[in-house]
């Protein structure tokens, strides 16, 4: 668990800052005046979704070579960090295109990423990830969904649960067991699936405590004919392929965490200095500072967590798989802390809609379970350590 000798562990540089501003600067104008509506109508954030695509932050780690703006992964977290601070639901856009996509970056051939990434770039479609099974949460290996070849071609059998986006996105990577009588955790292979494949179809939206801007829903999968250039890695890769993709990704699950409790903790600062009881602001109050100074600083310490691991997901530093999981875990916490502590400070106003302090606490509490529950993310810790 080392610094690269040759490289700091981050560097935040004239360009990254230039693309906070930039972002903030959409975020503010054009995703937060509708954050309250989309939760409140469980509604897709097609404006946060346009301004992100108008913008070139619809999929920024898509790489110049695939018409994409090359953003990395400091600057992609980045974007979804500002984004999240106003809308969290919003910032699962370049959040969830990255994570469906990074199969096909990781371990496609150089075919699959030329059909499939150029459209993403262009923010033309959207890209998301079917791993998860209603009994294949945690346990990833002990999934049920079946791909079975036909000549050139697979046939696609089963369901995927919890997938985010599911309805909108165009593309999709699932994963699928294709030797059911192989060594369990070798026999599954990644695919992707396009939304327009016959025998596709999608469940009900989940109706969901936070996050409700972005629809999750269920893959359904019935006879769905895949042509065999659609496999991502080789047979029986797909799971390596799929963990791979997760060291990198639950960073910017981390960044979102970040943002919500950036956000959080700039409402409850305003708030308290305006709001006054006892004949003063009660910002005055030594113990609303305290409250004020632990959650500042630990929303910092999250941040530098986060960034560190976005260094070492760039360069694909071998203890990547310990930072990602730290920062995830870490800033998820910090959030869920901060979201809760900021609801507090503002009293009664704080458990009403009319502030979005309870609806920034509904959306942290997500970014503990998805991408790896923080239970798992200590064992993938554990485990890293224990293997020295």
């Amino acid at each position: 668990m080392s610094a690269n000798e040759n490289f700091p562990l981050f560097q935040v540089n004239e360009d990254h800052e230039a693309i906070r501003e930039a972002v903030r600067d959409v975020a503010e104008a054009k995703i937060a005046p509708f954050a309250a509506a989309v939760d409140e109508e469980a509604r897709y954030p097609q404006e946060a979704h346009d301004a992100l695509v108008a913008s070139d932050f619809f999929a920024p780690h898509v790489a110049e070579e695939y018409d994409g703006v090359g953003a990395d992964a400091l600057a992609t977290c980045i974007v979804i960090e500002e984004v999240a601070r106003v809308c969290a639901s919003s910032s699962l856009i370049p959040a969830v295109n990255k994570l469906g996509s990074m199969p096909v970056i990781l371990g496609g051939s150089e075919e699959l990423k030329q059909r499939y990434l150029p459209p993403l770039a262009r923010g033309e479609a959207g890209f998301s990830y079917g791993l998860s099974e209603r009994e294949a949460g945690s346990d990833t290996a002990g999934m049920k969904c079946r791909a079975k070849s036909d000549g050139d071609d697979w046939i696609l059998n089963g369901q995927k649960s919890w997938i985010t986006n599911a309805g909108e996105s165009e593309y999709y990577t699932v994963l699928a067991v294709t030797d059911p009588d192989g060594a369990r955790g070798n026999n599954i292979t990644a695919f992707v699936v396009e939304k327009s494949d016959e025998g596709f179809t999608f469940g009900e939206k989940e109706r969901k405590l936070g996050i409700k801007g972005s629809p999750t829903r269920e893959l359904h999968f019935d006879n769905v004919r895949i042509p065999g250039d659609r496999i991502v890695g080789a047979p029986g890769e797909g799971l390596k392929i799929a963990l791979r993709t997760l060291d990198h990704t639950r960073v910017t699950i981390g960044a979102q965490a970040v943002g919500i409790a950036q956000g959080a903790l700039e409402q409850a600062t305003a708030y308290v200095k305006e709001r006054k009881q006892f004949g003063k602001h009660i910002a005055d109050f030594q113990g609303i500072q305290f409250m004020l100074a632990d959650m500042a600083m630990e929303l910092e310490a999250a941040r530098q967590m986060v960034y560190v691991a976005a260094a070492k997901s760039e360069r694909g530093d071998a203890d990547l798989s310990f930072f990602g999981a730290a920062a995830k875990c870490f800033a998820s916490d910090v959030a869920m802390k901060v979201t809760t502590d900021a609801v507090q400070l503002l009293g009664g106003a704080g458990y009403t809609r009319d502030f979005p302090l309870e609806r920034m606490m509904r959306d942290a509490k997500i970014t503990q379970i998805y991408e790896g529950t923080n239970q798992v993310q200590r064992i993938v810790m554990a485990r890293q350590l224990l293997k020295g």
